[in-house]
């Protein structure tokens, strides 16, 4: 092999595309038209009178959200700002007399939250003449706050076009200071839907200043980078990326009506927040704010802002109008609720008396003292609820897999009755189980559960002991009829595990996990259920997330570059081809030390070269430009830039140990072609009449 072939090689092991979950959280729906409008079947008579038994339970007669959502409003969306996703759930309502009306298919719970947000529409005033909300453009609202010279953008929308089209339409309708600049803008935290529309500011106003949550950049990336493949497949199923927007598909997100489309962008802060101290005071363009870090709350970096002179609360995404995610069902580490619930009282206690408005990333307003104190009290009520129960409750030797479930059992009136500690992102269920599982593990106890047999072997011995597919197919349609929907999926589950050809067993587990879908309070589990169901039917569909930020890549330290290399080798080829390598990194005066053995790949931050058979010597600005495909290794080998010394067979031997993940996986076992079932459902109106 000659040099210059090596080289050429070798610049893969650096051109790494990474699909990020927190960034990928950005679906292609252009799709929908191929998939049809319909999506599903219509609910049982069983899903039918639960849904009504569970409307019962339910407080329509409190519409103080709808009253918050409506209030201020400017302007309503035009055309080309309402299609950015807003105009796409046409079928709701968006009325507080349709709050209380769910088709079948839906929750009843659910659905009042689908109204509720499909009822933000547009530029909302928050404080007369001084803060302004574009609500129901993306997933988070964009705030705009006015400062001595121009405005302060809060958290900026997923992508750079809903910003831009965004900060176009609130500089069309804002009553006084259109024609004003935007002088900084804020992250609240290290999520993309309050980041990704960065480069649409920076573009219309390149003086911007940029602020951000402390250490926001290395959680951006530190959060999603190794397990990236695994995120970006499972957010596809929780944000229902292939389904419809329909009465039988996609409703709702629980936060908003859905995320936009296009680029996530990234812009550097210029400013890192709460280095130094808990609560940081700053004045930006003549406007004291005052910075709580809330770091390990929803975000691993996050924060609130008090503004003293509006007396005005700026709760980040520590709270909204449900229950947010312990535990995000795209997969996350657990996120503390105990730690949730004090900084939420915290903000009581040091701003409560001295609120009149607080506003958030997500959902409407609340205005006056007294609803503030309470909306607060709740929210920290409803996360430290369900930390303190669960832990109650797995002291008193209730395991995993039941504590979902008795978590209801033992919720206040209180917290059952209120709007906004429902379940619509993060389920009591799941949280409870997240609980559990940050402070016990997954492991409990029970001997039966410590080694079981993969997933394979073990539902062919489910299904060898229960008489056969046939006797269990038979037993899921009896226990259908009847709504046992949670054990049928169980069950069901096993025979396609067992039989993944077994056509029957795959149609009566989509029809299934649709029941089960439709009677989710919770928009991911319904998202997840449905999803389940549409691959079930017809396998994976395109509408798969994008994967990561230019701008995001760009920012990555040589660490998280090799810490990912390092899981995407195949450890029985690497096992026999060992080698050591430096990395010297001259334009930031780092140098790095690799070393593959036993299959594994090693690194470490060193202070010198160290003795090792290969020194690899490119400047830290270049391997961003091969990251981002700008350039190769090979180029900046022939033009002076990077360069190889020692055994040149060491870059090969690293690449010829790497694998490529499956970025659409097997979830639920898929038909093969000419296999589907129920296919009909997702075909276009003009093809398929219902």
């Amino acid at each position: 092999m000659t040099t210059s072939r090596t080289f050429k090689n070798a610049s893969l092991f650096l051109a790494i595309s990474l699909a990020f979950p927190a960034v990928a959280a950005n679906h292609d729906h252009a799709h929908f038209s191929e998939i049809g409008d319909q999506g599903g079947k219509d609910a049982t008579e069983m899903t039918t009178q639960a849904n009504q038994e569970f409307a019962k339970t339910l407080n329509f007669s409190d519409t103080r959200a709808f009253d918050n959502n409506n209030k201020g409003l400017i302007a309503s969306f035009d055309q080309e700002t309402g299609d950015i996703i807003r105009n796409s759930f046409n079928f709701i309502e968006p009325s507080v007399s349709n709050a209380d009306k769910a088709p079948d298919s839906v929750n009843p719970s659910l659905w009042r939250q689908a109204v509720l947000n499909q009822a933000a529409e547009g530029l909302y005033e928050v404080v007369p003449g001084k803060v302004y909300q574009v609500r129901g453009a993306d997933l988070a609202s964009i705030s705009f706050i006015r400062s001595d010279n121009g405005w302060i953008a809060y958290d900026v929308l997923l992508t750079k076009e809903a910003a831009a089209k965004s900060l176009k339409f609130f500089k069309s309708n804002v009553p006084d200071g259109g024609e004003l600049p935007v002088v900084a803008m804020i992250y609240s935290h290290s999520h993309a839907d309050h980041f990704g529309g960065a480069r649409a500011i920076k573009d219309a106003y390149p003086d911007v200043k940029v602020y951000g949550s402390k250490n926001i950049t290395k959680e951006i990336v530190d959060e999603n980078v190794l397990a990236g493949n695994a995120m970006s497949r499972r957010t596809a199923y929780q944000y229902g990326a292939t389904l419809n927007r329909h009465e039988h598909g996609i409703v709702d997100a629980a936060l908003s009506k859905g995320l936009s489309t296009g680029s996530i962008t990234y812009v550097l802060p210029d400013y890192e927040l709460n280095h130094n101290e808990e609560i940081e005071t700053l004045v930006i363009d003549g406007l004291e704010m005052q910075f709580m870090d809330a770091s390990g709350t929803e975000a691993a970096s996050e924060m609130v802002t008090y503004i003293p002179s509006m007396k005005a609360l700026w709760t980040g995404e520590l709270t909204y109008q449900g229950m947010h995610n312990l535990y995000t069902l795209r997969g996350a580490k657990v996120r503390d609720g105990l730690k949730w619930s004090k900084k939420i009282n915290e903000m009581l206690v040091t701003w409560g008396e001295e609120t009149d408005v607080l506003f958030a990333s997500h959902s409407a307003p609340v205005w006056g003292e007294q609803e503030i104190s309470d909306y607060l009290k709740m929210q920290r009520d409803a996360y430290g609820f369900t930390h303190n129960q669960t832990l109650r409750l797995a002291n008193n030797g209730v395991v995993l897999q039941d504590i979902g479930d008795e978590i209801y059992k033992v919720m206040p009136d209180s917290i059952q009755q209120s709007w906004h500690t429902n379940g619509y992102h993060g389920t009591y269920s799941h949280n409870a189980r997240a609980v559990y599982n940050m402070y016990l593990g997954y492991f409990d106890m029970n001997p039966a559960n410590l080694n079981p047999l993969p997933i394979e072997p073990e539902s062919v011995k489910f299904v060898e002991y229960m008489g056969g597919s046939d006797a269990v197919i038979e037993k899921a349609q009896q226990d259908f009829q009847e709504g046992e929907y949670r054990f049928v999926a169980t069950a069901l589950n096993k025979v396609i595990q067992a039989e993944p050809e077994n056509k029957v067993a795959r149609g009566l587990l989509a029809d299934t996990y649709e029941q089960l879908g439709y009677q989710s309070e919770g928009a991911g589990w319904r998202n997840i259920y449905l999803t389940g169901a549409q691959e079930l039917r017809i396998g994976t569909q395109p509408g798969a997330p994008k994967t990561a930020s230019p701008d995001v890549l760009a920012n990555m330290t040589i660490e998280n570059l090799l810490d990912y290399l390092a899981v995407k080798v195949d450890s029985l080829k690497a096992q026999n081809t060992p080698f050591t390598m430096n990395i010297q990194l001259p334009d930031v005066k780092e140098f790095y030390y690799v070393e593959m053995s036993n299959g594994n790949l090693n690194n470490i931050q060193v202070s010198e070269l160290q003795d090792a058979e290969t020194t690899l010597i490119i400047n830290k600005s270049d391997v961003s430009d091969i990251v981002l495909k700008k350039t190769t290794l090979n180029k900046l080998i022939e033009a002076g830039q990077a360069g190889v010394k020692g055994d040149k067979s060491s870059l090969n031997k690293l690449l010829s140990s790497l694998t490529e993940a499956d970025t659409s996986f097997e979830i639920v076992p898929r038909p093969n072609k000419g296999e589907e079932v129920d296919a009909e459902l997702y075909q276009d109106s003009a093809v398929h009449a219902h």
